[in-house]
């Protein structure tokens, strides 16, 4: 059988970075999809308004995982402005693309990035 998946998401998959639930979280993102079942959550630890740290934990196909890996290592580091302007394309296009029918695993990601940021924001305003 051919294998649809490019060396770097079976890399992800295999090898997952920033992978785990981090207790002491800023901000979870918490996402999922009830056609395909993957649920995600994606912690952050800001300092500065920099992702400090990020980690997942997803409960879904490779792509799934695969993808949460990726966002971790793109959002690390970043400004909370930098990190909300990463989009779905570009978990897709570090990963050296995904078959059509798991694009919405990095939909996924990129959702549960954002929603941990504006959760974060949200509370930090209050």
């Amino acid at each position: 059988m051919l294998n649809i998946y490019s060396d770097k998401v079976m890399d992800h998959f295999k090898n997952p970075r920033n992978m785990g639930e981090m207790l002491d979280a800023d901000a979870i993102g918490k996402v999922g999809n009830p056609t395909c079942g993957d649920l995600m959550y994606i912690y952050i630890k800001v300092k500065d308004d920099i992702i400090d740290d990020i980690s997942f934990q997803t409960f879904g196909c490779g792509a799934a995982i695969a993808t949460s890996s990726m966002i971790t290592e793109l959002a690390k580091g970043k400004s909370l402005d930098d990190a909300l302007k990463i989009k779905r394309t570009d978990v897709a296009h570090a990963l050296d693309g995904l078959p059509p029918i798991k694009m919405h695993c990095s939909n996924l990601a990129a959702d549960g990035l954002h929603k941990a940021i504006n959760k974060y924001r949200k509370k930090k305003d209050n």
